[in-house]
């Protein structure tokens, strides 16, 4: 099978200092990792690479077998297929049915098309009744599953997901972590970086430990 990302000699710095160096690492499709280690040791740096967001100081990166050139045209197609969801999510200060419709609206789908598809998906990610809600009133874990939703409408391959547990309670946790699976089978990529030492046990997931940039 086909590696879905895969990171050859892979270094980036800041400044002179190093924030990430990896000799080799590889991403299979339809699976959960999670990437684990403390603060500073160059996750959320990694997921912003595989989201093609900021460019490896050196090295290269193969996304489905080719190696990406760089170039825009190249990384718009692929950040069509590739999404990331940031720690604390950007919500506009408007109803979940606004947020969730704004990028399908970028994208030209139509207004009929749009409603269908946020009914699926707040029934997805067990939101179902919010459509009028203000995001930016939620709580922490229900903005996540928004930013998620909206993410997912896009129909990605790949989720990537920076420390989505960090802004959450015990009862918010519980719900993301049943979540998942449930995302897995939309046929989805799943990797994210974790703060929970115990999470990936309890998903199932590949670990990746990380340090200093490098793998552990």
């Amino acid at each position: 099978m086909t590696s879905l990302f895969s990171l050859r000699n892979v270094h980036k710095s800041y400044n002179g200092q190093v924030a990430l160096n990896i000799d080799e690492l590889d991403f299979m499709p339809r699976r959960i990792y999670s990437l684990v280690g403390p603060n500073g040791c160059g996750k959320s740096t990694l997921l912003q690479i595989l989201a093609l967001l900021l460019k490896p100081t050196a090295g290269e990166l193969f996304y489905r077998g080719q190696a990406i050139a760089w170039k825009r045209r190249e990384l718009q197609n692929v950040r069509r297929e590739v999404t990331l969801v940031h720690q604390s999510p950007y919500l506009f200060h408007r109803s979940v049915r606004y947020n969730l419709a704004y990028g399908m609206k970028l994208r030209g789908i139509a207004e009929q098309e749009q409603g269908e598809r946020i009914a699926r998906i707040l029934e997805l990610v067990g939101l179902t009744g919010f459509e009028d809600r203000n995001a930016r009133e939620l709580s922490g874990g229900e903005q996540q599953r928004v930013a998620i939703a909206r993410a997912l409408l896009l129909r990605p391959r790949v989720l990537l997901l920076d420390e989505p547990t960090s802004n959450m309670d015990k009862k918010s946790i519980d719900e993301f972590d049943a979540l998942l699976p449930i995302l897995m089978e939309q046929d989805l990529t799943i990797i994210q970086a974790t703060h929970q030492p115990d999470q990936p046990q309890r998903l199932g997931s590949a670990i990746i430990g990380m340090d200093l940039g490098r793998l552990v």
